[in-house]
C-alpha cells in the first residue's frame, strides 16, 4: 500500500490479491484542501477522527499535513490529541497501529474511511442479525412513517434493516445510504473471485463497521457510485450524536491503541 502524509496521511493505493482495491473519486482539488475546507471525495483511505460526518466534516486530520515519526510511521498533533500510526505487512497482510494521547475522559470517532471500487456483484459479509443503524437520508427508501421523527438513526438487523437490504452493491439504482453496523470488528468483501478482510482489534472501545452504499444516488447534481466499507470506533457517524456507549473514551492512561488488519484473497 501507498500513502500520501502531506494530505491527511490518505492511503492511496491498496494493492491485493492481484487487484487495486481503493477506488479513485471524481472530484479535483485534494492537493490543494486547506484545514476548514469543505470535504472533497477523492477516494482512496481517509484517516477521519475526532468524528465522521458533523464538524468537521470528516474530521480535522484528513485536511492537514502528518509528519514522519520514522519508517512507515507518522503523527499528527493537536491541540487535545496527538494521534500516531504505523504501517507494517506481516504475511500477506497490511497492519495499521494506531495510538491516540489525549486528556482522560476525551471522546472521539474514528474511521478508517476505505472507499473501495467494487463490482454490482459484490457483497459485504456479516453475522446475520447484527444489529445496524441506517442514518436519515435512508428515510426517503422506507414506507411513509416508519422513520422515527427526528431521531438521528433507525436501528434494525443486518442485512435488511426496516425491511432496506444493503448487503448488495449494485447495479446503480440512484440511492445512497449510510448505516453503522454495531458491535462488528470484522467484515468481509466479496467480489467475483476476490474477498477482502477488514478486522479492528482494540480492547475497551467499540468497535463498529460504517456503511457508505452510494449507488449513484450522492451528490445530487452529479452523482456517482462510491463505496465505503469503513472500520470504526464508535458506533454514531456525528460525535454529536454519540451518547455514552457511542463513542470512544480515552481511559485514566491517557491513551487508546488499536490495530486495523486488512488482508486480500484471489479464488481461483
Amino acid at each position: 500500500m501507498t500513502y500520501d502524509a502531506a494530505h491527511g496521511g490518505r492511503w492511496t493505493s491498496l494493492h491485493g490479491g492481484g487487484r487495486e482495491w481503493l477506488w479513485r473519486g471524481p472530484e479535483p482539488g485534494r492537493h490543494e484542501v486547506r484545514p476548514g475546507d469543505a470535504f472533497v471525495d477523492a477516494g482512496g483511505l481517509e484517516e477521519c477522527l475526532p468524528t465522521v460526518r458533523g464538524e468537521p466534516d470528516h474530521g480535522e486530520v484528513w485536511s492537514r499535513p502528518w509528519r514522519s515519526a520514522g519508517p512507515d510511521s507518522l503523527v499528527i498533533e493537536r491541540p487535545t490529541f496527538t494521534m500516531s500510526r504505523r504501517i507494517s505487512n506481516a504475511g500477506g497482510a497490511v497492519m495499521a497501529d494506531y495510538r491516540l494521547a489525549a486528556d482522560p475522559g476525551h471522546r472521539f470517532v474514528w474511521a478508517a474511511h476505505a472507499l473501495l471500487g467494487l463490482s454490482p456483484d459484490a457483497r459485504l459479509d456479516v453475522p446475520a442479525g447484527t444489529p445496524t443503524r441506517l442514518h436519515p437520508e435512508a428515510a426517503a427508501l422506507l414506507p411513509p412513517g416508519v422513520w422515527p421523527t427526528g431521531s438521528p438513526w433507525l436501528t434494525g438487523r443486518w442485512p435488511s434493516p426496516a425491511g432496506l437490504r444493503i448487503d448488495t452493491f449494485g447495479p446503480d439504482d440512484g440511492t445512497a445510504l449510510g448505516a453503522v453496523l454495531l458491535d462488528c470488528p470484522r467484515v468481509q468483501v466479496s467480489d467475483g473471485d476476490d474477498l477482502l478482510i477488514l478486522e479492528l482489534e482494540c480492547d475497551g472501545q467499540p468497535r463498529s463497521t460504517a456503511l457508505w452504499r452510494n449507488l449513484g444516488g450522492w451528490p445530487q447534481d452529479c452523482p456517482y457510485r462510491s463505496i465505503g466499507v469503513e472500520p470504526m470506533l464508535g458506533a454514531a457517524f456525528d460525535l454529536a450524536d454519540a451518547g455514552p456507549a457511542d463513542a470512544a473514551v480515552v481511559p485514566p492512561t491517557g491513551e487508546v491503541t488499536w490495530r486495523l488488519t486488512i488482508s486480500a484473497h484471489r479464488f481461483h
